[in-house]
């Protein structure tokens, strides 16, 4: 079972009441729920915990436009945090300053107490003193949130800056979005280590880390759902985060299919697992039922016949047809137009070599001067062009009678069953 997010609870010193968010605050918080959607997918496939770590601390530097940044491990011990990863620090500090743990210690309160900590006037702190490290450089205001997991707490993350300005609470739901994937991160490395030493059949271990990934894709889910429902007074940003979310649910589906496969279906001619494969049909049903259960008044169809994708090839696949099928739900039925909504069809078909896949519609068809890949003004076509080409297929609009068809020819040397 995945950590418990921590529901924040601000240690800070009294401030005035905040004022309404300016546009360039609004941007500043969907640029963080950007970044947290982009590391919740680094988090949950990265093998290597120490460049992860060192990841979240640039990119959480980076979403709070702060000068430091510090992942902190917890060495029970010795009662001292370690500086494990960081970003700014001088060079001999990371994996060998410390500072302490007790409570006295901005770090050390919220590793104990478990609740963040705001200090935005260091140098008239009364609650804590300053630790040595950052007094040596100039740090005046300091951000804390707890990392853990099921086994207790690993450590704190931490965000620095020796510029006057404020953190502020909204911030504590960004660093803590980071620490909670960090922690999920830390318990799924432990657990593959413990299924390492214990399973000795490689689609087992798959299967049960297909398990642990999709639960940790539907913690991102949920974070985002979260932040979408804040934010529900901007639609521009609420509208991103859904977006966000259905992105990582549509990963998710494939770990589903990975992880309930298995062993139980997927096998080879000789009767021997075949790690990493699912059916595509299913997989595809399964998404279109998802997307279709939040648009009832449209008809989703999904024709595909039953074959084995590898996960590599399935994941930009599925999410390929997601983002056409939420931009078909959302554009190609005004409802001034389509009272009654309008059907949406998903195609898949393997010929010679090559797997053809259509998200088609008989809507309005597409605006003049629409473009896919780079150019366009839209992240969602701008994604469909990117995994277009992460795939190596060829990306067409055959003309139609009405409505608008996209259709992506996809080359199987290897990856189809």
């Amino acid at each position: 079972m995945s950590a418990r997010p921590h529901e924040p609870r601000i240690e800070t010193t009294p401030e005035a009441a905040p004022a309404p968010a300016t546009p360039a605050e609004v941007e500043a918080r969907l640029r963080q729920q950007v970044i947290l959607s982009e590391f919740g997918v680094e988090a949950l496939r990265g093998k290597d915990f120490d460049l992860l770590l060192q990841r979240a601390t640039e990119l959480c530097a980076q979403g709070m436009g702060a000068e430091y940044c510090k992942a902190l491990e917890y060495l029970r011990r010795e009662d001292t945090l370690l500086v494990r990863a960081g970003v700014g620090w001088k060079p001999d500090v990371i994996g060998h300053a410390t500072i302490g743990a007790d409570l006295a210690s901005p770090a050390g309160f919220a590793l104990k107490t478990g609740r963040p900590v705001i200090s935005n006037h260091l140098a008239d702190e009364t609650r804590f003193r300053t630790p040595q490290l950052m007094a040596d450089h100039g740090i005046r205001r300091a951000i804390n949130v707890l990392i853990e997991n099921r086994d207790g707490a690993f450590g704190v993350l931490e965000v620095d800056d020796s510029r006057e300005g404020m953190f502020e609470e909204a911030d504590i739901a960004f660093m803590q979005g980071f620490a909670n994937l960090l922690g999920s991160a830390i318990e799924r490395h432990r657990t593959e280590e413990l299924l390492r030493a214990s399973l000795a059949r490689q689609d087992l271990l798959a299967r049960e880390m297909s398990h642990r990934v999709k639960n940790s894709l539907a913690i991102v889910a949920s974070l985002l759902t979260l932040q979408a429902r804040s934010a529900e007074g901007e639609p521009a940003v609420s509208a991103a985060l859904q977006d966000a979310r259905s992105r990582v649910e549509a990963i998710a589906t494939v770990h589903d299919q990975l992880w309930r496969q298995g062993d139980v279906e997927d096998r080879d001619g000789a009767g021997e697992a075949v790690p990493g494969e699912i059916d595509l049909a299913t997989f595809l049903d399964k998404l279109i039922l998802n997307l279709a259960s939040g648009a009832p008044a449209h008809r989703l169809t999904c024709t595909t016949a039953p074959q084995k994708l590898s996960a590599d090839l399935a994941i930009p696949i599925g999410l390929w047809v997601n983002e056409l099928v939420t931009n078909a739900l959302k554009y190609a039925y005004p409802i001034d137009r389509f009272p009654t909504g309008g059907e949406i069809r998903v195609r898949a078909e393997h010929e010679a070599g090559t797997l053809t896949v259509e998200v088609a519609d008989d809507g309005v068809g597409l605006p003049a001067g629409f473009e896919i890949g780079r150019a366009s003004k839209s992240l969602g076509m701008r994604v469909v062009g990117s995994l277009a080409r992460q795939l190596g297929g060829t990306l067409t609009l055959p003309p139609t009678g009405q409505g608008t068809t996209f259709r992506l020819v996809v080359p199987l040397e290897r990856g189809l069953g």
